[in-house]
Order: structure tokens, then sequence, then C-alpha cells
């Protein structure tokens, strides 16, 4: 298992580029041929995950980093960052995961832990850790296709730790988890889809403009945002219609769906479009005695320059390590 793990120094150490890679299991063929060099390719099953950001992309997300914490942390704070994705490859991943590590630095919140391997989800390692932090991990990204148990022993890891009172954060692709594919997909995983909220149907494609509203501008976790809405280009996900629920969830934000081009509208089929416009984007709920926070945006690498953003995934990660108070009710009650 390799893990690599955050100090105070960390985010100067970073910044040089290593090509060292390893792997928790033999990839399969790729679906096809793997991107030459480059930041920019997301890529399909078989090919390597780099685990290394642009040195760019960190300097201009360190730039934008939050000096502070949204509140100050109840105790020393430890953040596991599981990177593995096991179908579609985001090549945001490496960068995603040095926004855990540095938001936790800068600000004294956590410690961080980031791991591509599967195998650090068990209920032993996990006992060293206050949160899991699933950064775009794709398909059935827990499992040993070799092992029956082994994916029966995580699964049960994960499930646990939330619900025993730890936390769960994720971002974009942690939802095209579990689930299969088509105009019409199914959970696979019932206990994971309902953990996280639902699970991927369709996505307006990078670049796309989205006008975003804040469902709950009284919450701490969207204070960052202005309360009439904002507007956010990147690769936008949409959920399956009976896989996601204001019953279950607290809607943070999510896509004004009434403020949306014609043209823009028009790109999602018909077999995927919601009846009820109903387009969650952030949300937070509560699950046993633990936590979960989701945000659906984080695809293209531009989105970790926004001070905003830095700051809306801080709150969602204190949120998720109980440091953060916010009303995580049901948004229908």
């Amino acid at each position: 298992m390799t893990v690599m793990k955050s100090g105070i120094s960390a985010a100067l150490a970073a910044l040089v580029v290593t090509s060292s890679l390893s792997f928790a299991q033999p990839a399969p063929a790729p679906a096809r041929p793997c991107p030459a060099d480059g930041f920019r390719s997301g890529f399909t099953t078989g090919c390597p995950q780099r685990q290394f950001a642009d040195p760019a992309d960190i300097s201009a997300m360190m730039a934008a980093l939050p000096d502070k914490p949204i509140v100050a942390p109840k105790s020393l704070r430890r953040v596991l960052v599981l990177a593995h994705a096991a179908g579609f490859v985001h090549s945001s991943i490496p960068l995603a995961s040095k926004m855990v590590e540095y938001l936790g630095d800068r600000t004294g919140a956590w410690m961080t832990t980031i791991t591509y391997d599967a195998a650090a989800i068990t209920p032993e390692n996990l006992k060293q850790y206050d949160a899991i932090f699933l950064d775009s991990t794709t398909s059935n990204f827990l499992d040993d296709p070799n092992d029956k148990a082994v994916t029966e022993l995580r699964r049960k890891a994960l499930l646990d730790f939330v619900k025993g009172g730890k936390g769960l954060a994720s971002i974009h692709a942690a939802t095209d988890s579990y689930h299969t594919s088509g105009p019409a997909p199914t959970g696979t995983w019932p206990e994971f889809n309902e953990l996280i909220g639902g699970y991927f149907k369709f996505h307006w494609s990078y670049p796309t403009l989205i006008p975003v509203k804040v469902d709950d501008p009284k919450s701490p976790l969207t204070a960052m945002f202005p309360a009439r809405g904002f507007e956010m280009v990147d690769e936008t996900y949409t959920f399956a219609q009976d896989s996601f629920s204001r019953k279950r969830v607290h809607v943070l934000t999510s896509v004004n769906y009434a403020k949306m081009s014609a043209e823009d509208k028009a790109k999602e089929p018909a077999a995927a479009r919601r009846t009820d416009g109903d387009y969650a984007l952030s949300y937070i709920q509560r699950v046993g005695n633990g936590r979960m926070f989701y945000e659906a945006h984080g695809h293209d690498e531009k989105i970790y320059y926004q001070r905003p953003f830095l700051a809306h995934m801080l709150a969602g990660i204190q949120y998720a390590l109980g440091d953060l108070a916010a009303d995580d009710s049901p948004s229908v009650k």
C-alpha cells in the first residue's frame, strides 16, 4: 500500500514532480490508448493513474487557499484521501488530493494522508482517521475483483466508519461509482448509493456555464457564496432521479435550472432529464452517527483556483470531521 503523508512543509516539497508510480493491482488493458504526457487528459480503465499535479496548478491553487479554518478543530484531526479510480480517471485527481492536504496544512484544521490504494480501507487502518475524502473515485473503486472477501471487508469498513461517528467528504466523480451505465442506470451497492446521496446519470460537458442557486444561504458551508447565487464553468454531474432525494439530504447548492439557457438544457437527453428540474450540486447528510459532504463540481483543474470553492471545500470537510456545526436536516421534511 502506497501512501503520501502531509506535513507543514509539504506545500514546498510537493512542487517537485516525481515520476514514481505504484499500483494496487495489475490494471486491465485500456479501452483506448493511454494519453501522452500531459496534465489535461482524462482516460479510462487500464491507464496508470498519475499521482502528481502540474506545478502551475498547485501554485495557482495555493494562492487561493484560505488562511484559517472556518472553526477551530476540537482536537488533532486526520483525513485519509482515497484517490483510486477504478473507471474513468480524471486528470484533476492529484490536484484535488493536494487541495485537501494544503487546506489542512495552511489552516491547521487537519493532517492528511493520501493513498491511491483501496487496500487502505480496512477497519484497523481507519482507526487513526476522523474522515475519508473520496477524490473522484469511479466505478467499483473499493473492490478487489479477485477476492470477494476482501471486497466485502472494505465495503463494510467504509460504512461502519461513517455510521459509527466519523466523516465522509467527497468530490465530483465519487458519485460515478457503483451503478450500471446507460439511459436508465441502477445502483449496484445500495448502501453506498444512499451514503453518497445519489449516482451519476448525465453531465453537462466542460466548459458549460452553470447558474448556481444557493439553497441554504444561512449555512456556514455556503457563507463564502453570494446569497443571490453565482455562475460556475465546469463539467456538471446530474443524478438518476430515483437515486437522489431532498427527503434524505440537506441541499446547499443546486443548478438554477430556470436560468439555464434553452440551448444547454437541450444538451441533456430526454431519457436523462429530471422531471422535477432538481439538480443538486452540494449537500450534506447525517449517516448514522456520522456525517457526509458532497460537491459535484471539481472536474477541471481551474476550479481549484477559486477562493470561494476552496473555502466551501474547507467548510465541507470540517463539517464531515464534526468540527463545524450545520443544519443537516433533510431539505424536504
